[in-house]
């Protein structure tokens, strides 16, 4: 939806993203991200929307920010769409929940559970949220080939931060904690706030999208007395992500 020539709320102008963006919830780690492009520009900054864009192998990408939650990475979804953007990667944190997943991995996301409420407002529940494939293909050879320890499998994701952290303080505790014991015994490897909404919007929209995650810690190993030292440190995802787009770039040229 344009307003004055602008998107409403990511406030970008047509011309002025390109077909490939990696979406961060932090718009702190939006310049971090752009130092990995050619000749990268600030073009937009407004409300929790960062844009930066250059270019890598000669094709122009953008990095956009979306806030916290699925809202706000929706609006940003579906005005990038709009801008002629129709490759996403996520690139975020997440709190590890399978044992085997430490602080400093990091997780790609095949899939994520549908805890939240935006994605219900798109699509019926029975819709699953995935990646695409080819996207998912790229995250998958970026990781093994810069050597990161990845995992790969389902993630959480949900709307409530605190409803993790402090659910004994919620009036919905028993489901909360129900469902997290749920997630645990099907395997899931971690948990966020995004995916399932990016995937959904991406994917009803006819974009592609895909997620790669560092893991800050993992509250299941501090139970079990394990080694769990928080890691703020999300340079593997970052060059996961650029390094996936790089794949990609050369992937789509030899389609044509």
């Amino acid at each position: 939806m344009l307003v004055d020539g602008k998107q409403m709320h990511i406030a970008v102008s047509p011309g002025d993203v390109g077909r490939y963006c990696i979406l961060p919830g932090d718009p702190g780690r939006c310049e971090k991200i752009a130092k990995y492009f050619d000749s990268a520009v600030l073009v937009a900054q407004n409300r929790e929307y960062t844009t930066y864009t250059g270019t890598l192998m000669g094709e122009k990408v953008s990095v956009c920010s979306t806030g916290i939650g699925g809202p706000s990475a929706a609006i940003a979804v579906e005005e990038l769409c709009e801008s002629g953007v129709d490759t996403f990667i996520r690139v975020g944190t997440c709190g590890g929940i399978d044992p085997k997943v430490s602080s400093g991995d990091i997780v790609i996301a095949t899939g994520s559970t549908r805890q939240d409420g935006t994605s219900r407002e798109y699509a019926p529940i029975e819709l699953p949220a995935v990646p695409d494939f080819e996207v998912l293909c790229a995250l998958s050879d970026a990781a093994r080939g810069l050597n990161f320890n990845h995992h790969m499998g389902i993630v959480q994701s949900k709307d409530s931060f605190y409803g993790q952290h402090n659910p004994a303080s919620m009036p919905t505790e028993t489901d909360l904690l129900y469902k997290w014991e749920a997630w645990k015994r099907a395997g899931v490897l971690c948990s966020e706030m995004e995916s399932s909404t990016i995937f959904i919007v991406a994917g009803i929209r006819r974009a592609r999208a895909g997620a790669v995650f560092s893991v800050v810690w993992n509250q299941e190993r501090a139970k079990l007395g394990l080694p769990n030292p928080q890691s703020f440190d999300t340079e593997a995802a970052i060059k996961t992500g650029i390094e996936a787009l790089k794949i990609l770039i050369s992937r789509d040229r030899e389609k044509k």
